[in-house]
């Protein structure tokens, strides 16, 4: 079984015992903090790359590259060979996106019409900045810390790019009918 098919197994409510101390982002906050070894957290949602995690009634996401404190085979950091093409760096970009959750929705960022545009720019050195604009699905949404800091630390896998910087917009506003169809159905929102 893939890691990615082991996360997928995981069952909200699982609850499973650090194998580690790992470094985790905390929800709604987006900083990294250390849980401890032999901590019991609980899995709340398993979506993408990432887990997001319950541990003394806080919300956590752990990061694909850090899965063996859950007991799961960890995931490379995503990554690009050093002669990628400027479409293969903007396929990457979207690829990564695309494995985004905000920790309280089952859908990624890019089907829940979150990403408003990307641009990456290239600087005289040869080093590649990326600009994401996205939105949240309110304005008083806490996520927006959270999604930024798990997009860019899985951008930032490619050495082609240097920084990441994440917009967060509000206009236009996010409504229901900038999700995608897929989206939408598995939401139940048909």
């Amino acid at each position: 079984m893939s890691t990615i098919e082991q996360i997928a197994s995981l069952q909200k409510g699982q609850t499973l015992p650090l194998q580690r101390d790992v470094d985790a982002i905390s929800i709604p906050f987006g900083k990294t903090v250390t849980l401890t070894e032999d901590s019991v957290v609980s899995v709340m949602q398993a979506k993408g790359s990432s887990v997001s995690i319950g541990y003394e009634g806080r919300l956590y996401l752990i990061e694909g590259s850090n899965l063996d404190a859950l007991g799961l085979e960890p995931l490379p950091r995503p990554t690009l060979p050093e002669d990628a093409t400027d479409e293969e760096i903007e396929q990457f970009v979207w690829d990564q996106l695309r494995t985004c959750f905000d920790p309280e929705i089952p859908v990624n960022i890019v089907d829940l019409g979150l990403v408003y545009g990307c641009r990456i720019e290239r600087l005289i050195s040869g080093e590649r900045i990326v600009t994401i604009r996205m939105t949240l699905t309110a304005p008083g949404c806490g996520m927006g810390d959270v999604i930024a800091a798990d997009a860019r630390n899985k951008i930032l896998g490619a050495p082609q790019i240097s920084r990441v910087h994440t917009e967060i917009v509000f206009d236009p506003p996010w409504s229901r009918e900038m999700m995608s169809d897929e989206a939408k159905l598995e939401l139940g929102m048909f």
